[in-house]
């Protein structure tokens, strides 16, 4: 039986979408780290063997001309059949967001809780009471916590440690979600960040309190001292 080129150009083109589908780090024009990728896709691997939801990761400089980020993702989604969530990040645009292309796969994860900015309940309570509007704008900001992405992304990192910010904050949120998608499947991931996840998070938390008491500190010390100096005159 004759090999035609036709059959051979069909096989590799079924091994190279193959391929292309097991890479749960889709894109990455910004980390360039092997241990990254191979982080992600062996978390990205497992998710989808026990639960048949496809979890990737983009990772861009910037956002095309002309479009916003929900828009760079819907194109992107095209590419995709099988149930799929794409966690997606713009550099130069400070842009995270996360979509799903089918709505029931919102039910898994709580998108709300990790995008939020907060870090914590207490740190989203006093956030809004300085930046609420109104009573409705203060109980919709006080109840946004747990953000597992953007505490982590602005912090401020070191000189020449953007990219390790960048890999921390993106992975956090990545296996976030993984492991939110597998508690909601019943599932147990052997690749989940877990105990890391959490340690991080209490870091930043500590990190926050400690410059909160501070600042308290701080202002209460000069008001007893402006009162002194007043006292004294």
């Amino acid at each position: 039986m004759k090999f035609s080129r036709g059959l051979a150009a069909l096989i590799l083109t079924i091994l190279f979408q193959t391929t292309l589908s097991a890479e749960y780090l889709y894109k990455d024009d910004v980390i360039h780290n092997p241990s990254f990728n191979k982080e992600v896709n062996k978390l990205g691997q497992e998710l989808y063997e026990k639960t048949g939801i496809s979890l990737r990761l983009v990772m861009i400089r910037e956002l095309p001309n002309g479009k916003n980020i929900v828009e760079y993702q819907e194109e992107i989604m095209k590419d995709f059949d099988e149930p799929t969530i794409l966690l997606t990040f713009s550099e130069l645009d400070s842009k995270v967001d996360i979509l799903a292309n089918d709505s029931s796969l919102y039910e898994y994860f709580d998108k709300k809780q990790v995008l939020s900015p907060t870090a914590s309940s207490v740190q989203a309570f006093i956030i809004a009471i300085f930046y609420s509007s109104s009573f409705e704008s203060f109980i919709e900001m006080a109840g946004n916590s747990g953000g597992t992405i953007i505490p982590l992304l602005a912090g401020k990192a070191k000189k020449g440690d953007q990219l390790g910010k960048y890999s921390g904050s993106m992975y956090n949120g990545y296996a976030d979600i993984a492991e939110q998608v597998a508690i909601s499947k019943g599932v147990e991931l052997e690749n989940a960040a877990g105990n890391a996840n959490k340690i991080t998070m209490t870091i930043i938390k500590t990190l926050f309190y400690g410059i909160l008491f501070y600042a308290i500190f701080v202002y209460v010390r000069n008001k007893i001292r402006t009162r002194r100096q007043e006292c004294e005159s």
